[in-house]
């Protein structure tokens, strides 16, 4: 793998009080994917993020962005990168377009009235761009807080909870937005509660819980290793118990023997290809079945699943 545009070495936060935000996180990020940071409220993930952008103090570990240690280098590098926070936080009285154009100024770049025009069209703000923000809708706002971030054009983009509290319709064009800046080689993490977010635009995805990462890996292989394949069987016939034929498999009886249930895969990713050997099991014992409905883990429930088990050993 070339080397990463952000790597996170043993990166720890105790807050005063003694609480815990980040217990030694390692995480490394590849130039050019999007990454999805899951984890529940207090899981450590905007202090993970505040800590790359200089928001939050860490108590030990290193940062390096782009071959550079942020320690050392952090006036230089914070201008190559983009923070969309989770809190809205404007002057309400300024309009879209001079907010905009300030955060661009704020980072040291020159004015550029073209590209300014071209991050507010892209987002549909540049109708709204003499409207005072206080004048828009909670929706209006956070595209504004993308403008502000893209205003300077940065390499790496932080989106933490970017459509928290938006409409379906608003949320999916910030996906396509999302996309249109992955195409420019921009590399973003994005933080979400919403699990479907990740599976429509990740490339990775991370699980944080208790200020540790359980797990990273590609979405698909995420997939693969944890999900599980529940296959159930409308039989013809009901069944008072199991034949010896399917004693190999992973199923039970249910609905008083009229159904056949498989439920396996887990942790091998060979759910489909258990399910369709044991129907050709079925029909060679000749056991006759009238239906048969298939479904597949949701990275959501792997989520959960994940929550459940490692976060209570990792704590």
């Amino acid at each position: 793998m070339a080397d990463p545009i952000l790597d996170i070495r043993g990166l720890s936060k105790t807050y005063k009080g003694g609480v815990t935000a980040l217990a030694g996180v390692d995480l490394q990020i590849r130039k050019g994917e999007i990454f999805a940071l899951l984890g529940p409220n207090g899981a450590g993930k905007t202090t993970l993020i505040g800590a790359v952008c200089g928001l939050v103090r860490p108590t030990g570990g290193t940062i390096h962005a782009f071959g550079e240690d942020m320690a050392k280098h952090w006036r230089g590098l914070r201008g190559r990168i983009g923070l969309v926070p989770q809190e809205l936080g404007f002057d309400m009285f300024d309009t879209v377009i001079r907010s905009v154009r300030y955060s661009r100024g704020m980072f040291g770049c020159a004015p550029d009235a073209a590209r300014i025009e071209e991050v507010l069209r892209s987002l549909s703000l540049w109708d709204k761009r003499d409207a005072k923000i206080r004048e828009l809708s909670g929706g209006m706002k956070r595209r504004v807080l993308i403008a502000k971030a893209l205003a300077h054009d940065p390499e790496l983009l932080f989106l933490d909870e970017p459509t928290a509290g938006v409409d379906v319709e608003l949320r999916r064009d910030m996906w396509q937005q999302i996309d249109a800046l992955r195409a420019r080689g921009t590399t973003i993490i994005l933080t979400t509660h919403y699990i479907e977010e990740a599976e429509e635009m990740a490339d990775r995805v991370g699980v944080i819980n208790k200020g540790r990462i359980l797990l990273v890996d590609e979405k698909d292989a995420i997939m693969a290793q944890l999900g599980r394949t529940e296959a159930r069987i409308a039989l013809t016939n009901p069944m008072a118990s199991l034949p010896p034929a399917l004693s190999g498999y992973s199923v039970t009886l249910e609905d008083e023997g009229r159904s056949l249930v498989y439920r396996g895969g887990d942790g091998t990713g060979k759910g489909k290809q258990e399910t369709a050997e044991l129907v050709k099991t079925l029909v060679r014992e000749g056991i006759d079945f009238e239906g048969l409905e298939t479904a597949e883990s949701s990275l959501e429930e792997i989520f959960v699943n994940l929550l459940e088990h490692r976060g209570e050993s990792a704590a």
